[in-house]
């Protein structure tokens, strides 16, 4: 290799570096994001603002007479009408503030990936080859924008409950673009895979990717059990309230999503699947010859999914407190996050 093709070697390398910096903490924005949506949810504060206002919306009430419009319009709503009714001004503010953060962070992640989006290009610092996926990104957030709106909205209509439907399809998409993120910001900042070529490392990688799937599933039938607050009922463990099987288990077609019962057993049983995973994938990838850092992985994706079990059991014991629930959405984002690390290790030689 010349002088002249070392050096600009380096300075792609080095380009490269920087934007998987970029793109990683967009990831840890999500991440961010997922939790405090979690938060809106178990706060019941969600509904709390009755329009969208993508531009002009970012500012919160800053006058005693803004505070009396954002008022006057929640209490046409059915949230209102229906279970807060008599809620003071003071009380409000406080189910607003979640929400409005919960917008506020989603249009801060915008400006995050957009301004140094454009400034990277300017500078000619991107590949050609990314620019088409980061475009796809950014229009994947304006998406997320939009959807989250739409599953608000079902809940500002007759019935003051978002649809579960609609809430599963809102986290399905934040989990993908927050993959997205930080496989591609992975990819750029750590560029050589560990190359395992044995039958073994086979057999591991697709280990790997059925882990991923399976967590992936849990964590939507997670979405499920919170769209229908099914984690207030059957607070017990193994057993649901002395039974292995709900009452009513399948009396209907529609029961894995939107009976309480089998949504919460279904979700039981998905966390207890996906930990026997990455045990076996754990105990598997102990006969490989990991890099250091691809071992340190494996480890933590173990202890991480062990934490995450005994954080759902404790959610569901206490029935469902603010802390227990967010630290469990919390645990399930980095447990995604390291068996997709994981899965990225094993990647292949390109």
């Amino acid at each position: 290799m010349t002088t002249t093709s070392n050096i600009e070697f380096n300075r792609q390398r080095a380009n490269d570096r920087a934007i998987g910096q970029w793109l990683l903490l967009c990831a840890g924005m999500v991440l961010a994001m997922i939790v405090i949506g979690g938060i809106t949810r178990l706060t019941e504060s969600g509904l709390s603002i009755v329009d969208w206002r993508p531009v002009t919306g970012f500012l919160p009430p800053l006058t005693e007479a803004a505070w009396n419009r954002v008022f006057e319009l929640y209490r046409t709503s059915p949230q209102y009408l229906e279970i807060n009714a008599g809620m003071t001004l003071a009380e409000f503010r406080t189910i607003f503030w979640w929400e409005y953060i919960h917008r506020a962070w989603g249009r801060l992640i915008g400006l995050v990936f957009f301004l140094p989006f454009v400034w990277f290009l300017i500078r000619g610092r991107v590949r050609k080859s990314l620019v088409p996926r980061l475009i796809g990104l950014f229009l994947l957030g304006g998406a997320q924008g939009v959807l989250g709106w739409y599953m608000v909205r079902s809940g500002l209509v007759d019935v003051p409950e978002v649809s579960q439907y609609r809430l599963a399809a809102h986290l399905s998409l934040a989990f993908l673009i927050y993959a997205a993120l930080v496989w591609t910001g992975l990819s750029l900042f750590f560029p050589d895979p560990a190359t395992i070529a044995d039958r073994l490392g086979a057999q591991v990688r697709r280990l790997a990717l059925f882990a991923l799937v399976l967590i992936a599933v849990t964590i939507l039938s997670g979405a499920f059990v919170a769209g229908t607050d099914a984690g207030l009922i059957f607070n017990s463990f193994p057993l649901m309230d002395g039974a292995v099987l709900p009452p009513g288990y399948f009396d209907h077609a529609a029961a894995p999503f939107e009976d309480h019962g089998t949504i919460q057993f279904h979700h039981r049983m998905l966390a207890l699947v996906s930990l026997a995973a990455v045990a076996a994938l754990w105990w598997r990838s102990r006969w490989l010859a990991l890099a250091p850092r691809a071992r340190m992985v494996t480890n933590g994706l173990m202890a991480m999914a062990a934490l995450q079990v005994a954080l759902g059991i404790t959610t569901l014991v206490l029935v469902v407190p603010v802390h227990a629930a967010a630290t469990h959405q919390a645990g399930a984002v980095l447990l995604f996050t390291l068996i997709l690390w994981f899965t990225h290790e094993l990647r292949g030689r390109p």
